[in-house]
Parts: structure tokens; C-alpha cells; sequence
């Protein structure tokens, strides 16, 4: 049975994103991004209906057909690990995926972090790029999501922190340097990171199966707070208008799944529907004080809707 630590857990986003900006360990551990990965895939059972066998690593939820479909928690069923896909040049071991019976991968959501040295992101764009061309190789309708997630180091702290004392000579804290700081004084962002959210942008948007394998169907970037407010995703950046937005991430996965799995295949939706959870479920009940959502559940009208297999 693996360690605890490394079990899928249910998180809500903040909870997730505050570990990534406080974690001080060593970054090899995967400890920091490892909680993204639990919010994503318990997100996509809550709010995409996904059962919750389908996807790797598994969540702590058990889905059972019974005057609708009735999901519960039940961490002793939660599982660690990633899916591997075969890609078109190489296996690739993928951080959550979402498998369908008999049609394969269908889903697979590539979860990446950055800590610092926003000047070596260029290396990140080329894996992204080899990544996604890859998996639509052998997968051409598989739905791809990139979501790319950094500290939102600010110039103003790191200034305040240069002045300070200097920390003890023991102390494992990764020390902040200048090409960390993500941004400046006046709130903007530096220049590496807009470069790498233009690149980013270039790199979504794919639509149909037949379009560039290099796109993604869905990518979101996002800079997280890392002083009071720590775990908070930063507002100003990127801008409204973009394509990049964490808020717009998982609803076009569902929309591109949902158009080339469902719409266009109805008669492989016993298989491809998105469930819609009962009211009733034992998981809604508040009493139990499991994470609040910061997202809204795909709750069915009625108690005994959708029980059709």
C-alpha cells in the first residue's frame, strides 16, 4: 500500500495551490505539484462526472447507480500513481487521465510547476510541445489539458527580504533570487513570464481530431500568491481576455470531450456520458465537513434522474 502522502486526497483548489507555494522540500519529491494533481482528478468527478474508477490516480469517491447515481467518500479507495499512455514515440507517464472502456485514454491533463528561474521556461515550452505531439499521435482525439502553474515571487519582497537578516546556514529554504521574481514592483509581470504565456497561447485551441496533434485542447496558466495571501491565484494576470484563464480551463476540456465522445458517437453515450450526481448523495452533505468547492458539482435536477446505465 503506498505511503499516505502519495494516496490522492480531496483538495480544493486553494488548499492544492497553497502547498505548491509554501512547500520548502526538495522538488524531486513531486510533493508540491502532487495535491494539483488530486484537485484536478476529484474535479473531475464532482463537476464532470466522471466516475471516479476511471481516472488515474483515483479519488477517494465511490459512484454507485441507485435512484440516480449516489457518490460518496470513501478515502480507503483512493489511489497514488500516474497513467501511462502510449505515445507515438515513447510511453509517457501522465499525471491524470481519464480511461474509458473499450475506447482507451480519453482524457489526460498535464499538470506542471514552476518555482523559480522563469529564464529556463523556454525548456518547458519545448516538453510541452514534444509532450502533447506525442500522446495525439497514437491518441488523436484523446482531450489534452496543460495546466502550467508558478510562484507569483514579487520584486517588492524581494527587496524587503534582502534587507533582512540572512537566514540561518541550516535552513532548507530555497533562497529567492532575482530571475525568480515573477513580479515587478508595479504589479506587472516580467517579461519571461509574458513570453511564456504567449507561447502558451499559441499552443491551445485545438478543436477537432484533424487539427495541429502540437495543440492542446485546453491550457491555463496561472501565478499563485506566495506571501499572506498565499494559494490565492493572482487576478491581474493572466488579463481577462485570455485564453489562458484558470476559470475557463476545465470547462473547455469538458466541452471538446463532449463533442467528440458524446455528441458525435450516441451510440457509445452508455459509455461516454458524464454522470450527473444525485442530490441526495452522501458526499453533499455538509455535516461531514468535507472540502467546500469552489466550483459547482454536476448535481442532477431530481433524486431519481439519469439512473439510466
Amino acid at each position: 500500500m503506498p505511503p499516505r502522502e502519495n494516496v490522492c486526497q480531496w483538495l480544493d483548489q486553494n488548499s492544492a495551490l497553497t502547498t505548491f507555494a509554501t512547500y520548502s522540500g526538495a522538488t524531486q519529491s513531486q510533493l508540491h505539484i502532487k495535491p494539483l494533481h488530486w484537485f484536478v482528478a476529484c474535479r473531475l468527478v464532482l463537476e464532470g462526472g466522471f466516475l471516479p474508477e476511471e481516472i488515474t490516480p483515483r479519488p477517494p469517491f465511490i459512484a454507485k447507480q441507485r435512484q440516480g447515481w449516489m457518490l460518496s467518500y470513501e478515502p480507503d479507495c483512493a489511489e497514488g500513481g500516474e497513467a501511462t499512455i502510449l505515445g507515438g514515440l515513447k510511453t509517457k507517464n501522465v499525471d491524470v487521465v481519464v480511461t474509458k472502456e473499450g475506447l482507451g485514454p480519453v482524457m489526460a491533463v498535464s499538470c506542471k510547476g514552476s518555482i523559480g528561474a522563469f529564464r529556463n521556461l523556454t525548456n518547458r515550452m519545448e516538453e510541452a510541445v514534444g509532450d502533447c505531439t506525442n500522446l495525439h499521435i497514437t491518441y488523436p482525439a484523446l482531450v489534452a489539458g496543460y495546466l502550467f502553474v508558478m510562484r507569483a515571487h514579487r520584486q517588492d519582497a524581494f527587496d524587503a527580504a534582502a534587507l533582512a537578516e540572512p537566514a540561518d546556514a541550516g535552513s532548507e529554504k530555497r533562497a529567492i533570487g532575482q530571475n525568480d521574481i515573477a513580479i515587478q514592483l508595479d504589479g506587472a509581470p516580467v517579461e519571461s513570464v509574458v513570453r511564456f504565456h504567449n507561447a502558451v497561447r499559441e499552443l491551445t485551441g485545438r478543436r477537432g481530431i484533424r487539427n495541429d496533434v502540437s495543440r492542446y485542447e485546453a491550457a491555463a496558466l496561472a501565478l499563485v500568491d506566495t506571501t499572506s495571501a498565499a494559494g490565492q491565484v493572482l487576478s491581474t494576470f493572466p488579463t481577462e481576455d485570455s485564453p489562458l484563464r484558470i476559470e475557463r480551463f476545465f470547462e473547455t476540456l469538458y466541452q471538446r470531450y463532449d463533442e467528440r465522445y458524446v455528441y458525435s458517437a450516441p451510440d457509445l453515450k452508455r459509455i461516454t456520458r458524464r454522470r450527473e450526481w444525485s442530490p441526495a448523495s452522501p458526499i453533499f452533505d455538509r455535516e461531514l465537513g468535507q472540502p467546500v468547492l469552489d466550483y459547482a458539482a454536476r448535481i442532477s435536477a431530481d433524486v431519481a434522474t439519469n439512473d439510466e446505465d
